[in-house]
């Protein structure tokens, strides 16, 4: 017996309770990986001139081995808090240098860039200003914090039901007389530039089956286009329309008619603009008249109040004007060997050749996980498993000291002969 194999073992539990220790310490840190130290035993060449005579000359440290197994996921309600559920890594540049990580609490910093707390930015796809995705390669993620802009409305579509039992209207159409139309709503419209605009659509019972459609426009009505006549089978259905041409009104399937109204955005009001109004699936029945859906496409300027990332990493922005829009998507980076990336520290790793170039794609994607925001992914430290390690590496340590004794007293029996 000697001495060597004693202290390769001292040296082994003595890693093995740091490797331990480390795991304990980062119990709390967000997205970090245990390890596992990993021995393999030794022998000296000299001594190997049988291989059934071979005698070990102690242990060594092989590797710390990282267990990407997935940690548990907790919400927060932090919008860029984002949890990784399954495989990857986030992509991270670090003034130029990608890094990847699994640590997903992000923040904005003073230009609206998507940083961890070390300040590197979380890469992904960009968005153009239709919110439209470029998935060619990945950017740093910005969050604009321009408005949005305003869109025209081109479209209304209402679906009423329409008495069948009211009494037919004999009075010249008034909008401001209550006692000349059976129907009516409004709806605020948008001129290019986010201006608004009343109109109202009114119905009169003109016989049997068939009332008269006109439009109103401002608060109060200012003006008014008789857009023409709907018909109505015996069923209730609507199954005719006729466009009043001589207004300038076209209608280009049942139920539908194109008219214009003064162009806010133009202040010569030489232009204007123009709107379909969408009747499908109005009826006349014998109930109340009422309106049954309501709705125009067009919006104002908003603001951004807020964001949402997805399962796939869209990041999509909320806007004061109720609107959404894709703002970027998030990738992720897999490795075929992940232990061979690099542990660099502060939760982030990197490329090397053991661990094989980035598989870049959208979460959820052919083995890339999903994210969950508003979550983050906890370490997949087990406590009680690592404090029976502990305990079992102190053991370790113990007994290689033992050897050394052993050894010692050994050595003071020959002193004495």
């Amino acid at each position: 017996m000697s001495y060597q194999q004693a202290l390769s073992g001292l040296g082994a539990a003595s890693s093995d309770l740091d490797v331990i220790g480390n795991n304990i310490a980062n119990a709390n840190t967000v997205g970090f990986k245990q390890g596992a130290a990993q021995f393999a035993d030794m022998y000296a060449n000299s001594m190997a001139t049988a291989v059934s005579n071979q005698i070990g000359i102690g242990t060594r440290l092989s590797e710390v081995q990282q267990q990407f197994s997935q940690g548990t996921i907790t919400t927060t309600n932090q919008a860029l808090d984002v949890a990784i559920n399954g495989n990857g890594f986030y992509q991270l540049s670090n003034n130029g240098s990608i890094v990847y990580s699994r640590n997903g609490v992000f923040h904005l910093d003073d230009s609206g860039k998507i940083v961890n707390s070390s300040g590197m930015q979380l890469m992904g796809y960009a968005a153009d200003s239709s919110g439209v995705v470029n998935s060619a390669s990945t950017v740093p993620l910005t969050v604009p914090t321009a408005n949005i802009s305003p869109t025209a409305t081109k479209k209304i579509t209402a679906q009423f039901n329409l008495n069948s039992q009211d009494a037919d209207q004999t009075m010249t159409f008034d909008p401001t007389n209550g006692n000349t139309y059976n129907a009516s709503t409004s709806v605020d419209t948008y001129d290019t530039l986010g201006g608004t605009q009343k109109v109202s659509v009114y119905f009169q019972k003109t016989t049997t089956g068939q009332w008269e459609a006109w439009a109103g426009y401002g608060d109060p009505v200012t003006q008014k286009t008789d857009l023409g006549s709907i018909t109505f089978d015996s069923s209730g259905t609507l199954n005719g329309t006729t466009a009043n041409t001589t207004a300038g009104v076209s209608s280009s399937d049942k139920g539908i008619f194109t008219f214009t109204i003064p162009n806010g955005a133009d202040p010569t009001g030489n232009t204007k603009q123009t709107l379909t109004l969408d009747l499908t699936g109005t009826t006349q029945y014998g109930a109340k008249s009422g309106i049954n859906n309501l709705h125009q496409d067009g919006n104002s300027t908003g603001e951004l109040t807020g964001f949402t990332v997805g399962t796939d990493g869209m990041l999509t922005g909320n806007y004061s004007n109720g609107e959404t829009k894709a703002l970027g998507q998030i990738a992720l980076a897999n490795f075929n060997n992940q232990n061979g990336l690099q542990n660099l520290g502060g939760n982030v790793y990197a490329q090397t050749a053991a661990s094989g170039a980035p598989q870049v794609s959208v979460p959820g994607s052919t083995n890339h996980g999903t994210l969950q925001g508003g979550a983050v992914e906890n370490s997949n430290v087990d406590l009680t498993s690592e404090l029976v390690n502990l305990i079992t590496a102190q053991r370790n340590y113990q007994a290689n000291a033992q050897t050394i004794k052993t050894q010692q007293t050994v050595d003071q029996t020959l002193i004495n002969l």
